[in-house]
């Protein structure tokens, strides 16, 4: 999960603890357990367990202690919708328009990675139904299937890719090619996933699909990434688990960007696409946001990785209140982490989001039931979304406003308060 070549290893004052994650995911490849862990010793038990655990594990851990998750669902509590009577909302229309697609909804699907621990055809149900619905579909560089084959699935429908940008601009390039050749419109660069963040449940149970030879293929059918293969003599039809870990390491690498890589990122993927969009996902801070409108995105997705990355961080939904009072009007703002319905997307969009993506919701259901239950969650996604305007009293999504809600203080904006008397 870091890359254990890092230069920056050896000009560190302390040692790169962050590889001991590493070495607990790597641990069942070579017949050990990690300490604590209470999974059966028999391997091929564990084989068995990790295929029907991983999903679950992967999907449900949060960084740390999940105060970071808890308190995205906290920030959407002290929210209230202020519903309004004796509005005709019989020809209601919820859909809206993002990088000049006319959609569904302002709903779309978050990208998420390794599908194929959740289903064998990973990706290309999700993209088929996002394409069926007309909603925006975004896929991981962290994906399990080729680029080439999501585009194909998703057929004429908006698509964006998402990346985690490697430390080798040649293998930079190589994918956001790849992504434009394949119908992707819009470019989305994840700030905040440099790294896994320490997960308890995945360290413990050796949960990283990469590492066990599953989830790679959108790597292994890169170009590039084939030559970088053979430079190193891996063969990645008989060397699985060698062949998925260089990749993510390339991928979730440990080693930080700055803001200076930006312009030249920014004009690699304009000159591709022909000025397509760019995005900054992941921003939390103000200051943040006001770099990246100075650095001329054409949109932010105000996010803390669903409370995956950072323990202990602001709640995504309170960011977005002071990233949009700052820079609403100079941007396209996105939402996205701790999304569970339509209340919780009306009130991003109250709050002065323009859009908001969903990730955990489809993804329990390509777990339970494949192509039937991402297409099940979703559509009843938008049928929530469509019933709440009906009976909230709301004509078009553009009716959507701060004064749209009610919020009451949050505990340290009470204490705060309390302080002062």
């Amino acid at each position: 999960m870091s890359d254990p070549n890092n230069p920056n290893i050896k000009s560190r004052n302390t040692p790169q603890w962050a590889l001991y994650q590493r070495e607990m995911f790597w641990k069942d490849n070579t017949g050990e357990l990690p300490p604590f862990s209470t999974e059966p010793g028999d391997l091929e038990e564990l084989a068995q367990k990790t295929l029907s655990l991983g999903g679950w594990y992967y999907a449900s851990s949060n960084a740390g202690q999940s105060y970071t998750h808890l308190a995205n669902r906290q920030a959407f509590y002290r929210h209230r919708i202020i519903p309004r009577m004796l509005v005709d909302t019989n020809k209601r229309d919820t859909k809206t328009e993002i990088f000049g697609h006319k959609v569904s909804a302002p709903i779309g699907f978050a990208p998420i990675g390794i599908n194929k621990i959740y289903n064998p055809l990973g990706e290309l149900p999700v993209a088929k139904v996002a394409k069926e619905l007309n909603i925006p579909y975004c896929l991981s560089t962290a994906g399990s299937t080729p680029i080439e084959d999501v585009g194909k699935a998703n057929g004429a429908g908006p698509r964006f890719f998402q990346l985690y940008m490697p430390h080798d601009d040649e293998l930079t390039i190589s994918l956001l090619q790849r992504a434009h050749d394949s119908g992707f419109t819009a470019c989305i660069l994840t700030l905040d996933t440099w790294q896994l963040a320490w997960r308890h449940h995945d360290t413990a149970n050796s949960n990283y699909a990469f590492y066990h030879g599953i989830g790679a293929d959108l790597g292994l059918s890169d170009p590039v990434f084939q030559k970088r293969l053979k430079e190193a003599g891996i063969e990645p039809e008989t060397q699985r688990n060698e062949a998925g870990a260089m990749w993510i390491d390339n991928v979730w690498h440990g080693r930080a960007w700055s803001w200076e890589k930006m312009p030249w990122l920014m004009e690699q993927w304009r000159r591709i696409s022909g000025g397509k969009p760019f995005c900054l996902k992941g921003i939390q801070s103000v200051l943040d946001a006001q770099k990246a409108v100075e650095l001329g995105v054409d949109g932010i997705v105000v996010s803390n990785h669903a409370g995956r990355q950072v323990d202990g961080a602001i709640a995504s939904l309170d960011a977005l209140e002071k990233i949009v009072a700052a820079v609403g009007d100079k941007t396209y703002i996105m939402f996205d982490s701790g999304v569970r319905g339509a209340a919780d997307v009306f009130k991003a969009l109250a709050l002065g989001a323009k859009f908001v993506f969903v990730g955990r919701l489809w993804v329990w259901g390509l777990s339970i039931k494949g192509e039937l239950g991402v297409r099940h969650v979703m559509k009843s996604l938008l049928a929530d979304f469509d019933i709440l305007m009906n009976c909230a009293g709301y004509q078009s999504v553009d009716q959507i406003t701060q004064d749209s809600i009610d919020s009451l203080p949050n505990s340290a904006a009470m204490i705060a308060e309390k302080s002062k008397l």
